[in-house]
């Protein structure tokens, strides 16, 4: 999935993904899509380690990313975020998050999100929900 144009539209202004330091990366396949973070202080808890919130707030930008992605002209947001934390993330490391659609509705698109340190391990599963609006023509 090509996410050239959105990385475009992201970093037009300042928003959340710019200031937790997410970046968006374009994949082979047509129903995934990538993020990196490092893990730095701003994302990270007071004792050093990624927070729960940051990891959750990746996985919601992620599949953002996919879903604007997949319908260029729609504003696609999410509705539904829940995830697993099973792993602490050292400041200093970078965690990816791996997205992969299970679901392409024409109003709602289902991403399952995994996100993993560096060395690979699971640090988080996460379920996205993504409501896609129709942008009225003006």
């Amino acid at each position: 999935m090509n996410v050239d144009r959105i990385n475009q539209l992201i970093n037009e202004k300042p928003n959340l993904s710019t200031a937790l330091g997410m970046e968006f990366l374009s994949t082979p396949e047509g129903d995934t899509c990538m993020a990196r973070m490092k893990v730095d202080e701003r994302n990270r808890q007071p004792f050093g380690f990624l927070s729960g919130g940051a990891s959750l707030a990746l996985a919601e930008n992620v599949a953002g990313v996919g879903s604007s992605a997949l319908c260029p002209g729609c504003a696609c947001v999410g509705i539904e975020v829940s995830g697993s934390h099973v792993k602490a993330v050292a400041e200093g490391d970078t965690v990816t998050a791996y997205a992969r659609m299970l679901h392409k509705g024409t109003t709602l698109h289902v991403w399952n999100v995994d996100i993993r340190d560096s060395a690979g391990d699971l640090i988080s599963n996460v379920r996205v929900t993504n409501y896609i609006i129709k942008q009225k023509k003006k």
